[in-house]
C-alpha cells in the first residue's frame, strides 16, 4: 500500500506552508502530495490567509520538488473550461517532469460558487458537464501531434483545436475519479479513470463502492483490474493517548469520532485499520492532514506506519 498526503488548504494555509508540507512529505518518502480544490473554508475558523489556487500551487511545487507525485483530490469541473484546463495540467506535468495526477469531479460546495460568482448548475447537469470535460481533456491530450481535435457536445464545442501542448506522461497523466454515488460516478470512473477513490467512508462502504465500479467496468467492456482503487481518510496518529488527543483537539475533532470515521490512534491501530482497507482492495490511501504546521505528525507516520504497510 502506498501512503499519500492530502491537504485542505482552503481551511487556512499559505503557499509557503503547503511548500513546507510537500517538501517534508517528499523527504520522508510519501508517495504523493495532493490538495483539495476549494475557494472557501468550511466549518469553524477564519480560513486566513484565504484560498490558494490548486493548479498555481502545484505549478510552484513542480519546480520545488523532484520525486513526489502531485495532484488534486479533486479539481472542480465547475471552476474551469476544459480546453484551458487541459493546457494548464499539461504544462504542470511538463514542469514536474511527468509527476502530475489529475483528479476531477463535478464540484459540490454551493456556497463557494455563490461567494465567487461561479455558476452552480443542478447535479445532473454537473455530471453531464463532467463527462464532456473528460472526453475533451483526454481527447486533446491523446490526439497525435500534427492532428486536430474537434468536439460538439451539449455544453462545450471545440473546432479544429491543435490539441497542444502535450503532457509529458503519455498518452496522458493518470485520471482520478472519486465519490460513492451509485450510478453516474461508477460509470464515469469506468469510462475515463485510471484510479477510483472513496473518501471518508468505512471499509465496508468502500468495498461496496468498489463493487459498483467493477460492475460498471463490466458494463462498458473494461477489465476492472486496470483501475487503481484508493481511499482517503483523516489521520490523527500519536505514540500515546495524550498525543492523539492533543492532535485531535488541534483540528477540532473528538478522538472517538476519528477512531470511528477515520484513522486515529497509535501507529499500530492505524496500521490495523489500513489493513482493513487493503483487504477490500485499496492499494493507495490518502492521509488527510489538517494541521499543516505539525510536521512531527508526518515524521511519526513515516517512521512507524509507512514501513508496516509497504
Amino acid at each position: 500500500m502506498r501512503l499519500r498526503i492530502f491537504t485542505e488548504p482552503q481551511q487556512g494555509a499559505s503557499y509557503a506552508t503547503l511548500r513546507q508540507v510537500a517538501t517534508t512529505a517528499e523527504a520522508l518518502g510519501f508517495d504523493a502530495f495532493f490538495r483539495s480544490d476549494h475557494l472557501m473554508k468550511m466549518g469553524p475558523g477564519d480560513g486566513l490567509p484565504g484560498p490558494t489556487d490548486s493548479w498555481a500551487t502545484l505549478a510552484g511545487l513542480a519546480a520545488e520538488t523532484s520525486r513526489i507525485r502531485l495532484g488534486t483530490l479533486v479539481t472542480a469541473a465547475t471552476f474551469r473550461l476544459p480546453g484551458p484546463l487541459a493546457i494548464t495540467v499539461a504544462q504542470v506535468d511538463e514542469m514536474s517532469g511527468g509527476r502530475v495526477e489529475f483528479g476531477i469531479g463535478t464540484g459540490w460546495f454551493e456556497a463557494e460558487h455563490r461567494a465567487y460568482g461561479v455558476p452552480f448548475p443542478p447535479l445532473k447537469e454537473r455530471f453531464d458537464r463532467l463527462e464532456e470535460q473528460l472526453a475533451i481533456i483526454t481527447g486533446l491530450w491523446e490526439t497525435p501531434v500534427g492532428n486536430t481535435f474537434s468536439f460538439d457536445g451539449s455544453y462545450y464545442a471545440l473546432t479544429d483545436s491543435p490539441a497542444l501542448p502535450k503532457p509529458v506522461q503519455r498518452p496522458r497523466p493518470p485520471i482520478l475519479v472519486g465519490g460513492e454515488g451509485p450510478r453516474r460516478t461508477p460509470r464515469v470512473a469506468a469510462m475515463f479513470a485510471d484510479e477510483y477513490n472513496t473518501a471518508f467512508v468505512t471499509p465496508e462502504e468502500t468495498s461496496a463502492a468498489y463493487g459498483r465500479v467493477r460492475d460498471a467496468c463490466t458494463a462498458v467492456g473494461r477489465d476492472a483490474a486496470t483501475l487503481v482503487y484508493s481511499a482517503a481518510q483523516t489521520v490523527c496518529c500519536g505514540r500515546t493517548a495524550a498525543e492523539v488527543a492533543r492532535r485531535a483537539a488541534a483540528i477540532g475533532e473528538e478522538v472517538a469520532e476519528l477512531e470511528a470515521s477515520g484513522l486515529a490512534g497509535s501507529p499500530a491501530q492505524i496500521v490495523d485499520k489500513l489493513g482493513r482497507f487493503a483487504s477490500v482492495g485499496a492499494s493507495r490511501v490518502y492521509l488527510q492532514v489538517l494541521d499543516l504546521h505539525d510536521l512531527d505528525h508526518l515524521e511519526l507516520i513515516a517512521a512507524e506506519v509507512m514501513p508496516q504497510v509497504r
